[in-house]
């Protein structure tokens, strides 16, 4: 037998956002990033839904891009002083990850962050406070899954906190939010969802469920990324890659994820590189790697009218150069001396990430290395290339 683990409550179209004016409660948080949300008129927005409801509201803003644990701390201390019984997390997966550390750190403010790192080691929540989750971006899946990605500043380490506890109760999927989202972010958070749909495909579990989302979202993205990217306004190319986001978000959500994965949180903690960005540099040389290990890529490749796991790589590649991302590591300019001193330290830790437990193909230390070099040069990955 398997579940199905889903957030609890999902309102998706534009304008969903009104949902907001239905919620039953006395207090809640608004956790965001920086001036986004406030500039675009939506902070505004649900906070007029929340009085509506009757609900106080406080705001927590300034999460950072690659969000610490620090800052979750600061915001569970807010929360200690206010005592919300609903905590909303609104904007990027930034904001909406923080939140739900904040949310773990002010229902146990005796837990130290380094106890949440092992998967499935979030105590139960829901004593104090549920939880609910309206993206800006169509890209993480955020606001279906039981995934927080925190980064440890002084270690340089991104960790992926995984527990079903963190799957928000209520998501709110509205594509109008997205309007005012810049080109280049479009392009990183949309390739990400991309990523999100070919990982959990291939997975080494097995989700019929997962398996048909995955396709879906798949098809979508291929159908309109590039038109949200071009003309952003168009709605309904937001909205329907929104539904493509939160599609993917909850297959992966129960089946989980890989190496992109793995590769990307470590030049994201220790570089900055864009999330998304990364994912789609590395998603074609790791399809390549993992072609020995499944036979499922070419599945995925009839559903965009291809036929081999080759052309589905290369049908990425090109989407990737369509919507103006880089094809290569070292574009972000990162110096083959500054790559090489850190190569082992990042290739290290991929291999530990909990997402490794989850690639079809089970890798070592040598091949990961492999791939991080064709990727920072930008070129193909070949099983020759692997030291050893």
């Amino acid at each position: 037998m398997s579940k199905l683990f889903i957030a609890g409550e999902v309102f998706h179209g534009a304008g969903s956002l009104d949902e907001l004016k239905n919620i039953k409660g006395k207090k809640a948080v608004i956790v965001t990033g920086g001036s986004s949300m406030r500039n675009s008129g939506t902070l505004h927005k649900a906070v007029a839904y929340l009085n509506e409801a009757g609900i106080e509201t406080q705001i927590f803003e300034g999460v950072e891009e690659d969000p610490s644990s620090a800052t979750c701390l600061k915001g569970a201390e807010i929360m200690n002083t206010f005592q919300p019984d609903w905590i909303i997390g609104l904007g990027g997966c930034s904001a909406i990850d923080a939140a739900k550390i904040m949310w773990v750190f002010y229902e146990y403010p005796e837990v130290e962050f380094d106890a949440l790192i092992k998967p499935f080691t979030v105590p139960v929540l829901r004593n104090k406070a549920q939880f609910i989750a309206i993206p800006s971006t169509s890209g993480t899946g955020t606001e279906t899954t039981g995934l927080a990605v925190i980064t440890d500043r002084e270690k340089g380490v991104k960790y992926p906190v995984v527990s079903y506890e963190l799957t928000p109760d209520i998501a709110i999927i509205d594509g109008e939010i997205c309007a005012s989202m810049p080109a280049h972010v479009t392009s990183n958070t949309g390739l990400d969802a991309l990523t999100h749909c070919v990982e959990a495909y291939v997975s080494n579990i097995d989700n019929n469920i997962a398996d048909a989302l995955s396709k879906g979202g798949l098809e979508i993205v291929f159908d309109n990324l590039k038109e949200a990217v071009e003309n952003p306004d168009n709605i309904q190319a937001r909205q329907n890659m929104h539904d493509a986001s939160f599609m993917a978000g909850l297959a992966f959500n129960n089946a989980w994820l890989g190496i992109v994965h793995s590769l990307s949180h470590q030049v994201g903690a220790l570089y900055g590189i864009p999330h998304g960005a990364s994912n789609a540099i590395f998603l074609p040389n790791v399809i390549r790697y993992n072609a020995l290990a499944t036979e499922r890529y070419p599945d995925l490749a009839r559903v965009i009218g291809k036929q081999t796991t080759e052309d589905l790589a290369q049908a990425i590649e090109t989407l990737r150069s369509e919507v103006n991302n880089q094809s290569a590591i070292k574009d972000f300019g990162i110096s083959r001396e500054d790559w090489d001193k850190n190569l082992d330290y990042i290739t290290a830790n991929a291999l530990a990430d909990p997402c490794t437990g989850f690639n079809p193909r089970v890798p070592v230390l040598e091949e990961l290395k492999a791939i991080y070099n064709a990727c920072y040069e930008g070129v193909v990955y070949r099983e020759e290339a692997v030291a050893g």
